[in-house]
């Protein structure tokens, strides 16, 4: 696309680069913000630079925060016993939107897939097994999609977690196959924590 605008084009060629947003909307989000006042489109602006600036990730379980630790594992109402392992943010999310969790999180940051080169070193496993040793955990549950990378993810997190003899449980396939956290919809997903298995007898 050609604009008579440099400062327009840059600014359709960055919304383009976003998640699922193509050029024409990309141009229709830029020609929203160019009709807005100038200090709405300022303070637009500021809150991506916050972002930049400020957002952190938590230095225990991955989380996005404002602080160094984030406020699920500073808080003392949860029960710091159980860890829900997840592949991304967008999973915590979910489960926290249907408050039937009370326990804390580890993210992955992705799961293993020897096909696209992703093994254990890849993911954050390493921050997770020094949990392992310093936390007292009793039980991890598996929130993880139910495809087989998700389950060769499993697999290899519940031998690691033997090794400190904690329980692994995975949520209820109530998610469907294939299917990922942050889509299914909130009574699913809140079934499938409370009515989680024994991973151990699933393998």
């Amino acid at each position: 696309m050609e604009f008579p605008s440099k400062v327009f084009s840059n600014a359709v060629s960055s919304f383009s680069k976003l998640p699922g947003i193509g050029k024409k909307t990309a141009l229709r989000m830029v020609l929203h913000l160019s009709k807005l006042e100038k200090n709405k489109i300022i303070q637009f602006a500021s809150t991506i630079q916050d972002l930049a600036n400020f957002l952190l990730f938590c230095d225990k379980c991955g989380n996005i925060s404002d602080t160094v630790i984030c406020e699920i594992c500073n808080s003392v109402n949860r029960n710091h016993s159980t860890i829900c392992i997840v592949q991304d943010i967008k999973d915590i999310i979910a489960i926290e939107n249907t408050g039937q969790y009370n326990g804390v999180y580890h993210v992955l940051g992705g799961i293993i897939n020897p096909i696209e080169g992703i093994g254990p070193d890849d993911i954050n496993m390493a921050q997770l097994i020094e949990r392992f040793k310093n936390d007292n955990i009793s039980e991890l549950i598996f929130a993880l999609p139910a495809t087989i990378e998700g389950d060769t993810t499993c697999f290899y997190i519940n031998k690691m977690a033997s090794e400190y003899k904690i329980k692994c449980s995975t949520i209820s396939r109530g998610i469907s196959v294939g299917g990922a956290i942050e889509y299914a919809d909130e009574v699913t997903l809140g079934r499938s924590i409370i009515n989680r298995t024994n991973f151990n007898n699933n393998s």
